[in-house]
């Protein structure tokens, strides 16, 4: 039978309700950032199918890879995957049971965003 007393149920809090936490937001990034490797994957895939068809596509998107847009792109790319293996690495950490406190945790969320700037700081340096 149908609940009739379906109205009368308090709701489910939505995210709104909830104060943003370093360690929700640091998750979230680390899902973001698995995207972005993914979408940084197809660049190096379209870069590599590029230059296994023609001479004039390669050039095309290398040339677009080579560019101001492309290096933006690269360095967002790398920035990301930087992020998201710090991300896993503290997941690793979380199953064998270390840094579970929330004062630990946050501090591993800023160090985590820290860190893939350096990271990527030094990429970007010796390419350069």
């Amino acid at each position: 039978m149908a609940d009739v007393n379906r109205g009368n149920r308090p709701l489910s809090p939505h995210l709104t309700i909830y104060k943003p936490q370093l360690t929700s937001m640091s998750s979230i990034m680390v899902r973001i950032t698995g995207i972005v490797a993914l979408g940084a994957a197809l660049i190096v895939v379209a870069w590599l199918l590029a230059a296994a068809t023609s001479a004039s596509a390669f050039a095309t998107v290398d040339g677009l890879l080579d560019s101001f847009i492309g290096d933006v792109i690269l360095l967002g790319a790398t920035w990301s995957i930087f992020y998201h293996m710090l991300g896993r690495l503290r997941h690793v950490l979380w199953d064998f049971g270390y840094c579970l406190e929330v004062s630990v945790s946050e501090k591993l969320a800023i160090g985590m965003f820290a860190l893939a700037t350096i990271l990527t700081a030094l990429v970007a340096l010796v390419i350069c």
